[in-house]
């Protein structure tokens, strides 16, 4: 078997980029945000926080809150044909 080189962030240099104006430090506000299950939302990575993140693939997706697991959400979104159940931290969701 060939071995992987790179690991999650791999080929994500600008689409996980910041630009200048919003590069510095997190907003608290979003990352404590509370949502209630059947909210709508975008799934918006803050590439400076790698706790709680989805894989790249499904970024600018949009999602429906399932429930709360933790400190983060179940988001359900739909990928293809497929429906798929993503975890993922308050700080990187943004109220449809």
């Amino acid at each position: 078997m060939t071995k992987r080189i790179g690991g999650f962030r791999r080929k994500t240099k600008h689409k996980l980029s910041k630009s200048v104006r919003t590069k510095g430090k997190v907003s608290l506000r979003n990352y404590f945000q509370t949502f209630k299950t059947g909210d709508q939302v975008y799934l918006v990575g803050e590439s400076s926080v790698h706790e709680g993140m989805y894989f790249p693939r499904f970024y600018g997706r949009a999602g429906i809150v399932i429930g709360k697991q933790g400190k983060c959400y179940q988001i359900k979104i739909k990928d293809g044909g497929m429906t798929k159940q993503l975890i993922v931290h308050p700080i990187h969701l943004k109220k449809l």
